[in-house]
């Protein structure tokens, strides 16, 4: 159904209305908004017939005890996707997001973007960690003690992941630098499936009161390497004070479900880095996101001019989008200058 200029004028203004008061919107209101704004003045009539029209269109609802609209998950995608006008940061404001994402370790950015978008929007602040690569550049080994060794892995990022690694055999530190250089000189940039392979097949050659170290050292990396993939989580206990979710416990619960399962924001997050730019996911219209009321905004965040995560704010789809909006872009893009200047 084509929408013309005052059918979409009332819709802005209803969804802004209930966005700002959670109340259901009637035709009585909407007049008196357009009024105060400077607008061409409707009466009631004319408003009720054109709210009727975006009903039938499947823009807004009637919830059963008002006589007040509310917004359908389609009405909030066609003023998000054509009605919203989002005011950038200031240089100011930018500046004070940008000190608060100054730090050296990455894993501690990441933790303080996921905190920063929470505390900004009151909502929960989502991040999901960049893939390791799964070859190393650089291994080496530190003896910590008896049957003790410091795993010391760089990928070619430049990430360093350190491993404790419990021997059944006690090592000398020139046999740690003798394992060291064997695996730097054998496996140096292969997977580190590949280099269990490269081990297999030297084994006639190595030592073998060497082996059991380097097979545990692979080990150790494959499981580093496996368990980077993730999702930071902050704030999502503020969600328990928003109304659209405590007036229901089963909503209560399908929310928090999301959260402790993870896989849905995994798959969420994942498919909004394919692209560039904000993407905006609405509860009840998107397949992705499995709670009516909840909504999703998300922007990828790139290092050396590379994607490698994504970001966002989960809310309800009752939310203030323009503030929201410009809070995650920037958010996304202060992330990845502080990690680009960390590696």
């Amino acid at each position: 159904m084509e929408l013309d200029a005052r059918a979409l004028s009332l819709l802005k203004n209803l969804v802004e209305r209930y966005i700002a008061d959670g109340m259901p919107v009637g035709s009585r209101t909407l007049s008196r908004d357009l009024t105060l704004a400077g607008g061409k003045e409707l009466s009631p009539a004319t408003i009720r017939n054109v709210m009727s029209d975006l009903e039938l269109a499947g823009l807004i609802a009637s919830p059963h005890t008002s006589a007040g609209r509310v917004p359908t998950p389609r009405g909030y995608r066609v003023f998000v996707d054509t009605l919203l006008t989002v005011q950038p940061f200031s240089a100011d404001t930018t500046h004070t997001l940008g000190s608060s994402l100054q730090n050296s370790d990455p894993q501690r950015l990441i933790a303080s973007a996921a905190n920063l978008l929470s505390e900004l929007t009151n909502f929960a602040g989502v991040v999901a960690t960049p893939k390791r690569s799964p070859v190393f550049a650089h291994i080496e080994f530190m003896r910590l003690g008896d049957k003790r060794v410091l795993l010391i892995l760089v990928t070619p990022e430049g990430d360093v992941q350190n491993r404790i690694l419990l021997l059944a055999d006690d090592y000398s530190p020139a046999q740690l630098v003798e394992a060291s250089n064997f695996l730097n000189h054998h496996c140096k940039g292969r997977s580190f499936e590949a280099a269990a392979v490269q081990l297999q097949a030297e084994l006639s050659n190595l030592q073998r009161d060497m082996n059991a170290l380097m097979h545990a050292a692979i080990s150790a990396s494959t499981q580093a390497a496996s368990q980077d993939d993730g999702v930071v989580v902050s704030g999502e206990r503020r969600l328990m004070d928003v109304a659209d979710f405590s007036s229901s416990m089963g909503r209560l619960k399908e929310m928090f479900t999301v959260f402790e399962q993870r896989t849905v924001l995994m798959r969420l997050l994942g498919e909004s880095q394919q692209a560039q730019g904000i993407h905006i996911y609405i509860g009840g219209e998107s397949a992705l996101v499995p709670v009516q009321d909840m909504s999703v905004i998300t922007a990828p965040y790139s290092v050396n001019g590379r994607i490698v995560g994504t970001l966002g704010v989960v809310g309800p789809t009752r939310m203030a989008y323009e503030r929201v909006i410009p809070i995650v872009d920037m958010t996304s893009r202060l992330l990845g200058q502080a990690l680009s200047h960390s590696s």
